[in-house]
Formats: C-alpha cells, structure tokens, sequence
C-alpha cells in the first residue's frame, strides 16, 4: 500500500526531507475559472469595475500569492521562485474569466502548490473587486494541468 509522502510511519503529519533530492528544472501549470454575468465581464473587460483594474490586481495578487505558498499551505517548503506568469482568457459563454498561471524553478521540490494557489488567489481577487456587482459569481475547476521535473518527471492532465 502506498503511504503519503506528509505523513510519517505513525500516520503524523511530516515536511518531507528534501535534502538528498537533486536539483532539477521544475514547472507546475494550474488553471481555475471564475465564472459571472455577462454584465460583470463586459466592466472586466472594459476596465470599467470601480475598484479598478480587476486583471493587474488578480496578477498581481496571483505572482505575490505564489511567493507565499510556504506560509499559507502547512508542510509546503520556501521555495526560491524563479518565475510566476498568470494569464486571463475571457470567455462568453458561458461568461467567465479562465486563470492560468504557471511557477517554474530549479529545486529540489514541485511547484504543483505554488501555481494553484496562484489561481486560487487570483480567483478570489477576481471575486473581490467585481462582488458589489456580482456576489453570484462561481470559482470553478481549479486544478493541475501540468507538471514536469524531478524523479517522477512529467505529467498532463487529462482533456
């Protein structure tokens, strides 16, 4: 039976000892979606949300959000980033903004973690500044599209 690798032989969550993994190019793609009114995508798009731009504030929020995995998730280590990108696709139907980021070093450990919560906060900004006119919005299917690096190399997410 396979164990989990943040769990120790009693069952207690554990950090994983990295320190005899060697160093690999590591990347992580995560994608998530926040799906909303037309109306709420029309101001997205338009620049026209009161709080300002909702795009560069969701990058933004997504670059600094990755940078403190590390502190937000339990047993994830600090990692040395050396890029985080997030990019927006605005979708009409139904009407959404799609978030994908992706986290790339060179380390001893993934960055799966980084680049979703990325998304996630990303996502969440997204909500945050369009909510007065749009609390009904739905953030959907944040996942892990790819990884690559290390002993266990590359994996893709189904279609």
């Amino acid at each position: 039976m396979t164990r989990l690798s943040h769990t120790d032989e009693a069952g207690r969550a554990a950090m994983v000892d990295i320190g005899a993994k060697a160093e690999s190019e590591r990347v992580a793609i995560a994608t998530g979606t926040v799906q909303m009114l037309a109306t709420t995508l029309a101001l997205i798009e338009a620049n026209a949300v009161t709080k300002g731009d909702v795009i560069a504030t969701a990058r933004l929020a997504g670059i600094m959000a990755a940078k403190q995995t590390a502190t937000l998730i339990p047993l994830c280590h600090p990692l040395a980033l050396s890029s985080v990108a997030l990019e927006f696709c605005f979708d009409a139907d139904p009407p959404a903004v799609t978030i994908e980021a992706t986290a790339r070093l060179t380390g001893r450990t993934g960055v799966e973690m980084e680049a979703l919560t990325a998304v996630s906060i990303a996502a969440l900004t997204i909500y945050d500044m369009c909510k007065a006119v749009d609390r009904g919005m739905t953030i959907t299917a944040i996942r892990l599209l790819h990884k690559s690096g290390g002993k266990s190399g590359r994996w893709d997410a189904s279609p």
